[in-house]
Order: C-alpha cells, then structure tokens, then sequence
C-alpha cells in the first residue's frame, strides 16, 4: 500500500447542538487513490469532504492532509488549502473575469505567480479539460458544463496533490454532464488523488478504486465497485441502490 494522504480518525461534527452531521469518521486515503462516496441527501457526504481543506469545522477527532492537522490554525489550513483544490456544484466563477482571469486570480495573488507564468499556465490547464478557445470569453457566455470545466482548470491551477469533487454535474444538463464526467475520468487516469461526492454510478464504475456510501452521518459500506454494485453487504446500501440504479 502506497502512504495515507488523507486520515480522518473519529471525526465528529455537530451543526448547533443536535443535529449529529459526522458520526465517528475513520477513513484512510492514500496517495492517487480515486474513491466516489454516495448516499441519499443529508448523509454528510459533503461535510465531508468539506472538512478536508476546511471549510467546514469538526467538532472532535483529527484530519490529517499530507501531514498536516486541520486545526483553528489558519496557517495550517491555508497550506491545505493551497495542495487540495476543490470544484463545486455551482460552478462558482467571477462573472466580471474572462475564463483565463478566473484561472490566473489566485496563482498571482495567493501564489505570487508573475502573470505572464501563470496565464500560460492556465493555457495549459483549459487545453486539459478541453476548451482552451474560450480563455477570453466571460463565464455567462459559456454552457453549464463548459464553465464546470473551467471550474475544474481553475483548482488545477495550484496544482493540486488531492481534488475533491462535491456533486460537480448535479446542477448540469443531462447532456453536458459527460462532457464534465470525460474530463474528470481522464484527470483519474493521470494519478491525482480524487474524492467525488456523486450520484453518477457509471463514473464510480469507471473510475472509482474504492466506493464508500454514507448515510445518516456514518459509512456504512466501503468497497471495490465491482463488489459494492454487484454485492452490497448493507440493507441500507441495497435499498439505495435499488433506489439509484432502479433495480
């Protein structure tokens, strides 16, 4: 086994005083692992992941990022922050910024980049995800799933170590969301790190090493694909895939 880059240990997260959103969250990741987690609404999927580069707090246990705790210390959590990059349901660009400004913001401002280095290196990132020619065209004037792949080019600019996905084609298009799936299989393929919260079975099949499925703040079931969709072990994850796959 290749090493841990992401450990969870007894992660417990609260919203107020009742509601119980993570429940004793151990889960390894290691180094260019691809793992989907699924499960219905309100399972905590997305805190989650949230929680890795700290945009949710946890109330107990420990996450540790390439070898740093998130903790209140915000060095801590800028310099996880700066090695996991993240994409959103919403795709989340300035309206106001060309797609290559969207891509060039942060490198120059938290990166210290020069321009001229970090627009080619946004170049290099559009050409990835396959819509290079748009680099001077403003987000609205884009489809959905054009700008999601803008959004995936932008967290690739820091270069990421580990890419976290939070239901990136829930708000697309049915027909645009392959469009988004196809780039995210062939950044799979490069080695990257990826944790994907997301209903689209197919892409788990495709890509996933290990598939993990939540529900009511816990992992229920975690597995190899093949095994998870061909031999649930849990009640609650057959019903939900039942649910899903419709069978």
């Amino acid at each position: 086994m290749s090493e841990p880059i992401i450990t969870f240990s007894k992660v417990n997260k609260w919203y107020g005083n009742s509601f119980h959103v993570l429940r004793d969250i151990d889960l390894t990741v290691t180094r260019g692992e691809r793992i989907v987690i699924c499960g219905p609404s309100g399972s905590g999927k997305s805190t989650l992941i949230r929680c890795i580069n700290g945009l949710e707090e946890h109330q107990e246990g420990s996450i540790v990022v390439d070898g740093t705790e998130i903790s209140d210390d915000i060095r801590a959590i800028e310099k996880v922050r700066r090695e996991v990059g993240m994409v959103f349901q919403q795709f989340n660009l300035f309206p106001h910024l060309t797609v290559l400004e969207n891509l060039t913001l942060a490198p120059m401002w938290v990166g210290k980049t020069p321009k001229a280095e970090a627009e080619k290196r946004a170049m290099l990132q559009l050409e990835r995800v396959k819509i290079a020619e748009q680099a001077h065209k403003y987000p609205l004037q884009l489809s959905g799933g054009q700008q999601q792949r803008v959004a995936i080019a932008r967290a690739l600019c820091l270069t990421p170590k580990v890419m976290l996905f939070d239901e990136p084609t829930s708000a697309l298009d049915p027909e645009m969301i392959k469009e988004v799936l196809d780039v995210m299989i062939e950044l799979a393929n490069q080695g990257i790190t990826m944790i994907c919260v997301t209903h689209e079975m197919g892409f788990a099949k495709a890509v996933a090493d290990r598939v993990i499925f939540m529900d009511q703040g816990q992992i229920v079931e975690q597995n190899k694909p093949h095994e998870f969709f061909n031999n649930p072990q849990s009640e609650r994850t057959r019903d939900f895939l039942s649910k899903i796959l419709g069978h």
